[in-house]
């Protein structure tokens, strides 16, 4: 695979990143290791984590996935060279106590946060440290729309970026990014760093898949118009762009016993267990199938080749998972193909935005 540049950094990464949210829940340490050693002999120069993982987040496996990852590189001292290592600070604590006591985000949780993912990652540097979500409160994780009745903010943009420049100034942090953002906080962001002199931000991690294509209402545009990379997730839409739950009825009832939606309640209640989302999600399968091809490798084929992503983030529970997810990678679709896929958006929406 080629390399891209990720926003106006000096940062290269393959166009496949290696999330790893499963990790220290779904997966054990050593199949984490064993899907970390294919993904780097496969070529992926990319690793992606937070420090709020593993997911469905709870107090136990709070840090858990960059401990494994950390592990991870301590068996292999000349790994850490060959990756690019993007991490997570959490957001205001919704509902998860355990990540800090404060309810925002000051440049003191930020500094900290940072020094915590250092030890547990075994490294001197980050080189992408971005915020999981905004400060702000912002319509995301299947919120559609923005309340200022609601508006909770503590911290300034300009004090949080004031923290992640001591951070950089320090050699800790390379170059930093946003997660679940908004186009104004994108635009907010980059005014503020360069009206400041402060760092300016080179991605953005949006949800982006056949389910979830609200990038396309005008993010897309800010991101390229600033120069501002995006870092596509879920692009499998929590599985249900797989198949694996498409005779699992309404709201995953009768999914596979070890999927997300069967194991954990709490996915089942979010964006991707809404009967809208599953009902959709077997359109595109189906059409997957008339075309000749797995509904993964149609989901993945279409993010992969959209102008707006730089880079797609991929989580595989097992290394099987692993060789099909790159194994999409090449596939050209159709444009009467592309031309279908955009009827059914036209026709079901962003059910899972």
């Amino acid at each position: 695979m080629r390399t891209v540049q990720l926003g106006q950094s000096d940062l290269r990464v393959t166009p496949i990143c290696m999330g790893t949210m499963t990790f220290g829940e779904q997966v054990d340490e050593p199949t984490a290791h064993a899907i970390l050693d294919r993904s780097l002999e496969r070529g992926v120069n990319f690793i992606d984590t937070a420090e709020m993982y593993a997911v469905p987040a709870r107090a136990e496996t709070f840090g858990a996935t960059e401990t494994i990852i950390g592990n991870w590189f301590a068996k292999h001292p000349g790994a850490r060279g060959k990756l690019v290592l993007a991490t997570k600070v959490a957001g205001p604590s919704r509902g998860m106590p355990w990540i800090r006591e404060s309810g925002g985000l000051t440049a003191k949780d930020i500094i900290a946060s940072c020094e915590g993912s250092l030890r547990r990652l075994k490294t001197d540097v980050i080189d992408l440290y971005q915020i999981h979500w905004p400060e702000r409160t912002v319509p995301a994780f299947g919120l559609m729309y923005y309340d200022p009745a609601k508006e909770r903010s503590q911290t300034s943009i300009q004090e949080q970026l004031e923290a992640l420049q001591q951070l950089v100034k320090q050699g800790k942090v390379r170059y930093i990014g946003l997660s679940n953002e908004t186009p104004y906080g994108v635009h907010e962001f980059v005014r503020v760093a360069e009206q400041h002199g402060l760092p300016r931000i080179a991605t953005v991690q949006n949800v982006f898949c056949l389910l979830s294509r609200g990038v396309e209402n005008g993010l897309d545009e800010t991101m390229h118009r600033l120069g501002v990379s995006l870092l596509a997730y879920s692009p499998l839409g929590f599985g249900l762009l797989t198949g694996k739950y498409d005779e699992s009825g309404t709201e995953g009832a009768n999914a596979p016993k070890n999927a997300r939606i069967a194991r954990y309640e709490i996915v089942r209640k979010q964006r991707w267990g809404r009967p809208e989302a599953l009902a959709a999600a077997r359109r595109y399968n189906a059409l997957a199938r008339a075309n000749g091809m797995t509904p993964a490798r149609l989901a993945l084929a279409w993010c992969f080749a959209k102008w707006q992503v730089a880079s797609t983030i991929i989580g595989v529970t097992t290394v099987a998972q692993l060789e099909e997810d790159l194994d999409a990678w090449g596939t050209t679709l159709p444009p009467d193909l592309l031309s279908e896929i955009d009827r059914i958006r036209w026709e079901m929406r962003d059910p899972a935005i």
